[in-house]
């Protein structure tokens, strides 16, 4: 009796609950545009009982079927939902627009009406599409699409492609798969990897869709003209929604796997402007600032100093050649030293670019360093822009002294090296100390040495003693050598990872094994124990930090990740010292 009141109190809340709801009739199509031959299905979905329900006039349309009504009951936190749905199949019986007028409803005495839907008819298609096929509905809710930041840019000038993967609401992605990568073979590019996919809401031709960015990648292009960026294609696997219904009145899902590919983009490369072109340009396109210095402006003949050219900002840092600096002959100049800290992000490389020259003066002296030009385009004046440095003079204190007077200058290029003469170790061969022996030699009987001999093994016993206690303490430590067994072993996985570099599966299971055998080492768990919230439980028992227990989960989901989708070279290093770190990490903590 009291279960029997329990669930007629239960029916009657949620009857209650429901009944409080706002009123909620709505249309929904699965296309807004089709061919002649294809069909339509309509569905009229309400959010609370009624009666009296009247369709619309399908002007333009027969019905194939329908209609068939499916109810929907839920309660969850307490909440009581309601959904009555009213699914027609329809026929279009010519070409042009249609509105499909409102349908109607009584719901306590009231009428509620849908809102009105257009819906064009074309030709009829050359293959008509099945609403019952699931790779067809697939192909109609899922799309790839590359998205370019400029469309025009100039020879040389950074812009970005980004690929998202579009999803309609009622359809879901469980696996995806690189198929074809495009080459670019007519830019320099860049992939941005992604750390982890994250989804968005956005819209695709006018409908809500969700999205994921699955790859941006920067790319300065090499030629002028019209050029093409080929398309990125992937295998996708998917559960799409069908006009089939169960018993109950839901929507069956069928899985189906699809190939998507975006459409090829062209982009039309303007070259770089030939007015006011200098002729020191080297090709520099972007904004940079110009530097020129020395480490010291005094120094003495046959010391060396170091002369430093640096371009330091956004552009193609990586596509250009600096300046070389024109110097006296009376410097020895060797070969730079080059040190590019370029990173790239989706505005284009930023950093610098520097090379370092190793100078040598021969002769007391001062010697003036012109001063020197660096050119550059730059695409927001749509100009070239020029830096140059001051005249830098280098004052040689003490040395020889050239007799011969030479202003001439010389061009850097490494073959010009002279003769220097170092004057503070002209007369090295000339020895000032020495080093002499003993004719008469010392007796080894009583000697120290003969005493250190003796006394050794005595002092030795009580080593060995000490250390062979400690070898049985560690022989018949059974648990821990087991341990260190496995700490050994996950150290060596994760050598063999290190090994496997480059190699997506072999890397990730070798890194996957290290991470298992590190776990079974310091926590005392078997494989078959290993979840992923026992192992933060465990972590969160010996005091180990939440955010390195994320990262250790995270690291293995990675693994798991990995056996589906393509990784790249710079994401397994990246994984790779990230468990060398969290391993570490941990060790201290424990």
């Amino acid at each position: 009796m009291k279960l029997k009141l329990y669930i007629f109190a239960i029916t009657l809340l949620s009857i209650v609950s429901v009944s409080a709801q706002d009123v909620s009739f709505n249309a929904k199509v699965n296309k807004k545009k089709l061919g002649i031959n294809e069909r339509l299905r309509i569905d009229f979905e309400v959010n609370q009982d009624g009666d009296n329900f009247k369709r619309p006039d399908f002007k333009g349309f027969t019905i194939y079927s329908g209609p068939n009504q499916a109810v929907s009951r839920s309660w969850v936190n307490g909440k009581g939902t309601y959904s009555k749905t009213f699914s027609y199949t329809l026929v279009p019986t010519k070409r042009g627009k249609f509105t499909i007028k409102q349908a109607e409803i009584t719901i306590k005495g009231e009428v509620y009406k849908s809102p009105p839907i257009e819906v064009t008819v074309t030709a009829a298609v050359d293959r008509p599409k099945d609403g019952n096929d699931a790779a067809y509905i697939a192909s109609e809710k899922i799309h790839l699409v590359a998205e370019v930041s400029k469309n025009s840019p100039y020879l040389n000038q950074a812009f970005t492609v980004v690929y998202k993967l579009y999803v309609s609401p009622e359809t879901s992605v469980s696996n995806w798969r690189e198929i074809d990568s495009p080459k670019f073979a007519d830019f320099w590019s860049q992939n941005i990897d992604e750390k982890q996919f994250k989804i968005y809401e956005g819209e695709y031709q006018g409908e809500p869709y969700r999205y994921v960015i699955l790859r941006r990648t920067v790319l300065y292009p090499q030629k002028t003209g019209k050029l093409n960026i080929e398309p990125l294609s992937l295998n996708v696997s998917v559960a799409v929604p069908t006009n089939k219904r169960d018993i109950f009145g839901r929507f069956l899902t069928q899985n189906a796997s699809i190939t998507v590919a975006a459409k090829n983009r062209t982009v039309n490369v303007k070259p770089l402007p030939l007015d006011g072109r200098p002729d020191d340009f080297t090709g520099a396109v972007g904004e940079f600032d110009f530097t020129v210095k020395t480490d010291k402006n005094s120094l003495d003949a046959s010391e060396a100093f170091q002369l430093s050219v640096e371009a330091k900002g956004n552009g193609n840092l990586k596509l250009f050649d600096l300046p070389k600096p024109n110097l006296p002959s009376k410097l020895e100049v060797y070969e730079p030293e080059n040190a590019d800290k370029v990173r790239t992000n989706l505005s284009g490389m930023s950093g610098l670019k520097r090379s370092t020259y190793t100078v040598v003066p021969a002769y007391k002296g001062k010697y003036p360093i012109p001063p020197i030009s660096f050119t550059y385009f730059n695409p927001k004046t749509e100009r070239y822009e020029r830096k140059t440095s001051d005249e830098i003079v280098i004052e040689v204190m003490n040395g020889p002294v050239d007799s011969t007077p030479d202003n001439t200058t010389v061009t850097t290029n490494g073959n010009n090296k002279q003769q220097v003469i170092a004057a503070d170790k002209q007369f090295a061969y000339i020895r000032s100390t020495t080093s002499l022996q003993p004719i008469i030699k010392k007796q080894f009987f009583k000697s120290g040495l003969f005493w250190t001999l003796l006394g050794t093994p005595f002092l030795l016993i009580p080593i060995a003693m000490f250390v062979r206690k400690k070898r049985q303490a560690y022989t018949s430590d059974v648990q821990g050598n087991r341990i260190r067994k496995a700490d050994k072993l996950a150290r060596k996985f994760l050598s063999e990872a290190k090994k496997n570099l480059g190699s997506q599966k072999e890397f990730y299971i070798a890194m996957e094994r290290a991470l298992h055998n590190y776990l079974k080492a310091k926590l005392n768990i078997q494989t078959s124990e290993m979840s992923k919230d026992r192992i933060t439980r465990l972590l969160k028992e010996r005091e180990v930090d939440a955010s390195t227990t994320i990262e250790f989960i995270g690291l293995l989901e990675s693994c798991e990740f990995a056996r589906y989708t393509p990784s790249s070279n710079v994401a397994m290093q990246q994984d790779y010292d990230k468990a060398a770190r969290v391993i570490s990490t941990i060790d201290k903590q424990l």
